[in-house]
C-alpha cells in the first residue's frame, strides 16, 4: 500500500466525543486507516514514541533526555525489535504485512498530523519514517520498564547496605509501578443475563494520554476497543460483539539481571566471563545526537546474557581491576547474589580458571529479556483477537503472548467465560527474581521451555487488580489486596449489575490500606482503636498526646476512610500519613540507604529510599529494622507535628493531577484535584511524605456489556485528539474526573463522517 495513497474504501466516521470509527474493504486496508488516523490525531505523540525507542530524544529535547537514550541504545530496543519484526515475517507473513499496511498509514498521516501540532515548530523537529519495525520498539519501550527490573537493584542494595536479613523487607505486597483493575461478572450476576467485563488500566498518565479509543470494521471483523497508540489493532481492551477481553499487570517475573565480569582485548573488542570462560562479547559504538550540546558517544556491548546496560563505562583507565577481590574469581559475590546455596562444581572449574587468570578488568550489569532471547514479541496474537467470536479463540490467539505478562478476562455471548495469564515467564533459579545473580553461575541460566500458565474457573464473577493470586507462581512483589478485596466486597453485594450501576466500583475512594496506621494512631493515643466495618473507631480519650494533637487523634479514628477530594479528614490522613513517611525514611536504621545509589539515573525512580519506605509504610509498622517502641514515637511525633501546622486542606486541594507531557506546560494551575488514592479501587497514587501530586491514575476506564455493545462505556483522561486547541483535545476530562464514562456509539447512522 505504500505510496498508493489511501483507498476508496476507507471510510472514517467521529463520535460526538471524536472518536475514530473506521470501516474498510479488508483488514490491510483498515490498519492503514488506523496508522493515518493516529498519525493525523497523535502526531507529536507517535514521533516521540519513535525517538524514545531509537534512543534519538535528545536530539530535540535536549540533555535531559541522554540518560534515557542511553538506556534505550545499551538495551538493544530498536535492534530487538528488528529482530522481532524480521522473525515475523519468517513465521507468519500475513501479520508482518499487515503491521506494514499500519505502518504505511503512519507515514501517509504524519505530514498532516504534524502541520496540526505546534510541538513540532516549537522544538524544530520534523516529522521521521516510520519502519516496519517501528511499532514492535514502541512496543517495547512501552514495557521494558513495565516489569520493574530496577527492583532488583533496590534488593541488592538493600541486602548490601542494610543486611541480607532484610532483602525482601520492601518486596512485601505493596503498590507498584504499573497495575490495573479489572473484573467480570457472569450472565447469572447481571440485570440482562448476559456477562459484563469492566476495570481500568493505571500507568503513568501522560497528556496526550496513553491510550486511544477507536473503532476498527471490516468485512471480516467489527471491534472497539482501546489502543495503545503506535500499536495496530487492539492488543488490551476490546469487544467484537460476540466476545470481549480485557487485562490486568500479571505482576510477573521475567527479566532478569546478570553481574558480568568484562575485560579489554588488546584490538579494544570486550571479552565477558561465563559459565563456560570468557567469551567474546559484541561490542560498537553509536552516537547520540544532543540539541544545544555536544554529541555524546556510548558503547554498546552485549554478552551471551544480554546488553550490558549498567557498568560500561566504569572500565579502570590503566584497564585493570581496582577490586581486589574481582582478581580472585569475583567470590565477594558469594554474599552478595543471594545465590551461595547453589554453587556447584561445575561453578568452581571456570571461576578456578578464572582465579589463576587475575585479568584485567571490571564489572557491568546485564539485562536478559524474552524478546532479545527468543525473537518473539507475540504481535501474532493481535489480528487474531480482532477476528475473535468466542472466548476460545481468545484463549488460542492468547497462547502466542509474550509480553508483558498479562492477567486476562474475557466473555462471550454464549456465556463462555475466561481468566488467566498470558505471556512468557522464563523458568529459572529463584535468586534470578531477587537479585542480580552472577553470569558465571550456570544455575541461574534460562530453562528452554516458558513456565505453563495458570488459569482458573469463574464463579460469579472474576477481579484481577495485580494481587498475589492467580499470577502467584511466576512473580515476587504484587499489590496490596485492598484493592482486589474491594472490589470482590462489592460485586458480591449485588446479582443485578447493569453497565451503568457497575460504574460506581470504579469511583469507590475506601481506603482499606489505612487500618494499619490508623490502629498505630489509636495505639499511641490510648484508644483500643483500630476498624471495624470500614470505620475507623474512637476509643478512650488519648492520653500522652497534646490537646491539638488529641483533636487529630479523634478526627483520625472517627473518619470513613474515604479520600474523597472533598475531604478534609482524608486531608489530614494523607499529613499524618506524610509525616509518619518522612521520620520513617530519616531513622538511623535505614542510615545506609540514603545514599544514592551507584547505578544510572534512570533507574533513579526506584531507588530513592523516601518512596520505598512510603510505599512498604504498612509493612514497616509492625516489622522491618525499626523498633516498635520508636514506630510508636513517630507516630506521635506526626501527630504533634500535624496539629501544630496549618490545618491540612481537602485532599482534593494537595493530591491534583501531574501528567507527564515531553514539553512540559507552564500552566501548572490547569491540572485538577482528585479523589482516591493508591490502594482505592480509585487509585491515583501519589509519593506519600513527598508531594500528593498524582502522576499515576487510571489511563482508561471501560464497561464492556455483552448484552449489548451500544450500552457499553469507555473513557481516558484528556480525548480523542493530541492536539492542542482541538475541540476533542480534553474534552473526556471533565467525566474522567467525575468518574463517567462516554457512550460507545456503534450505529454508523448516528456518527459523522469525515469528508477528504
Amino acid at each position: 500500500m505504500d505510496g498508493i495513497g489511501v483507498s476508496v474504501s476507507i471510510e472514517v466516521y467521529r463520535d460526538a466525543w471524536g472518536v475514530p470509527h473506521l470501516r474498510a474493504a479488508d483488514q490491510d486496508e483498515l490498519a492503514f486507516a488506523q496508522g493515518r488516523v493516529t498519525a493525523r490525531d497523535r502526531a507529536w505523540q507517535l514521533e516521540v514514541e519513535r525517538h524514545r525507542a531509537q534512543g534519538t530524544t535528545a536530539a530535540f529535547l535536549g540533555a535531559a533526555e541522554l540518560g534515557w537514550d542511553t538506556f534505550a541504545r545499551r538495551a538493544r530496543l530498536a535492534d530487538t525489535a528488528r529482530r522481532c519484526f524480521e522473525r515475523l515475517e519468517r513465521d507468519d507473513a500475513r501479520t508482518a504485512a499487515w503491521v506494514r499496511a499500519y505502518v504505511d498509514g503512519v507515514n501517509d498521516g504524519l505530514a498532516e498530523g504534524a502541520g496540526r501540532a505546534p510541538e513540532f515548530t516549537e522544538t524544530g523537529l520534523a516529522p521521521g519514517r516510520w519502519e516496519p519495525w517501528t511499532p514492535l520498539a514502541v512496543w517495547l519501550t512501552t514495557h521494558i520498564l513495565f516489569a520493574g527490573f530496577p527492583t532488583k537493584l533496590w534488593r541488592e542494595e538493600v541486602a548490601r547496605r542494610l543486611g541480607e536479613e532484610w532483602t525482601e523487607l520492601f518486596a512485601t505486597d505493596g503498590p507498584g509501578t504499573s497495575g490495573s483493575n479489572g473484573w467480570l461478572v457472569a450472565g447469572g450476576r447481571t440485570a440482562s443475563g448476559a456477562a459484563l467485563v469492566a476495570g481500568d488500566p493505571h500507568r503513568f498518565i501522560e497528556a496526550p494520554g496513553v491510550y486511544q479509543q477507536i473503532r476498527l470494521a471490516c468485512p471480516a471483523y467489527d471491534v472497539v476497543g482501546i489502543a495503545v497508540p503506535g500499536i495496530p489493532g487492539l492488543a488490551h481492551f476490546g469487544h467484537t460483539g460476540p466476545v470481549a477481553w480485557a487485562i490486568t499487570n500479571a505482576m510477573s517475573d521475567y527479566q532478569d539481571l546478570y553481574r558480568e565480569r568484562l575485560r579489554r582485548l588488546p584490538d579494544g573488542g570486550v571479552e565477558a566471563y561465563g559459565p563456560e570462560g570468557w567469551r567474546p562479547a559484541t561490542r560498537h559504538t553509536e552516537t547520540i545526537e544532543v540539541a544545544g550540546g555536544e554529541p555524546v558517544v556510548v558503547e554498546v556491548i552485549e554478552t551471551e546474557r544480554g546488553p550490558v546496560i549498567i557498568g560500561v563505562d566504569d572500565e579502570p583507565e590503566d584497564g585493570t581491576s581496582d577490586d581486589p577481590a574481582a582478581e580472585r574469581g569475583a567470590p565477594e559475590d558469594a554474599s552478595r547474589d543471594g545465590a551461595a546455596q547453589v554453587r556447584t562444581s561445575q561453578d568452581r572449574g571456570p571461576r578456578d580458571a578464572a582465579a589463576q587468570d587475575p585479568a584485567s578488568g571490571w564489572e557491568g550489569v546485564a539485562l536478559r529479556y524474552p524478546p532479545r532471547v527468543t525473537g518473539l514479541l507475540g504481535f501474532e496474537v493481535l489480528p487474531a483477537l480482532l477476528r475473535a467470536r468466542t472466548v476460545a479463540d481468545v484463549d488460542a490467539a492468547l497462547d502466542g503472548w509474550v509480553e508483558p505478562v498479562n492477567v486476562v478476562l474475557a466473555a462471550d455471548t454464549e456465556g463462555g467465560l475466561l481468566h488467566r495469564v498470558a505471556g512468557r515467564v522464563p523458568v529459572r533459579h529463584r535468586a534470578n527474581s531477587l537479585r542480580i545473580v552472577p553470569a558465571w553461575d550456570p544455575a541461574h541460566a534460562w530453562e528452554a521451555a516458558p513456565a505453563p500458565l495458570p488459569r482458573a474457573e469463574v464463579d460469579g464473577h472474576a477481579v484481577m487488580a495485580n494481587a498475589r493470586g492467580l499470577a502467584a507462581p511466576l512473580g515476587i512483589e504484587f499489590a496490596a489486596p485492598h484493592r482486589a478485596d474491594r472490589i470482590d466486597a462489592l460485586l458480591g453485594a449485588s446479582a443485578d449489575w447493569t453497565p451503568e450501576s457497575i460504574t460506581a466500583v470504579h469511583r469507590d475512594t475506601d481506603n482499606r490500606s489505612a487500618a494499619r496506621l490508623l490502629a498505630a494512631v489509636a495505639r499511641v493515643g490510648g484508644s483500643e482503636g483500630g476498624s471495624e466495618g470500614g470505620q475507623a473507631l474512637a476509643g478512650p480519650s488519648p492520653a500522652g498526646l497534646s490537646p491539638a494533637a488529641s483533636a487529630v487523634h479523634d478526627r483520625l479514628l472517627a473518619w470513613d476512610r474515604r479520600m474523597d477530594a472533598e475531604s478534609t479528614d482524608a486531608g489530614l490522613y494523607a499529613a499524618v500519613r506524610g509525616a509518619v513517611v518522612r521520620r520513617l525514611a530519616a531513622h538511623e536504621a535505614f542510615a545506609s540507604l540514603r545514599e544514592p545509589a551507584p547505578y544510572p539515573e534512570v533507574f533513579r525512580p526506584w531507588l530513592a529510599l523516601g518512596p520505598r519506605v512510603a510505599y512498604a509504610l504498612e509493612t514497616l509498622l509492625v516489622a522491618g529494622p525499626v523498633p516498635a517502641g520508636d514506630v510508636d514515637r513517630i507516630v506521635r511525633e506526626a501527630l504533634d507535628e500535624v496539629a501544630a501546622g496549618e490545618p491540612p486542606a481537602a485532599w482534593g486541594v494537595t493530591h491534583r493531577l501531574a501528567p507527564w507531557q515531553a514539553l512540559p506546560d507552564p500552566d501548572d494551575a490547569q491540572w485538577p484535584g482528585l479523589g482516591g488514592d493508591h490502594d482505592c479501587v480509585l487509585s491515583t497514587s501519589s509519593v506519600p511524605g513527598w508531594t500528593d501530586r498524582s502522576a499515576r491514575a487510571s489511563a482508561a476506564r471501560y464497561v464492556w456489556d455483552l448484552a449489548d455493545r451500544e450500552r457499553s462505556g469507555w473513557i481516558v483522561p484528556f480525548g480523542a485528539s493530541g492536539v492542542p486547541g482541538d475541540p476533542h483535545h480534553r474534552d473526556q476530562l471533565p467525566l474522567w474526573l467525575r468518574g463517567e464514562l462516554a457512550p460507545v456509539t456503534t450505529d454508523w447512522q448516528n456518527l459523522t463522517k469525515e469528508q477528504g
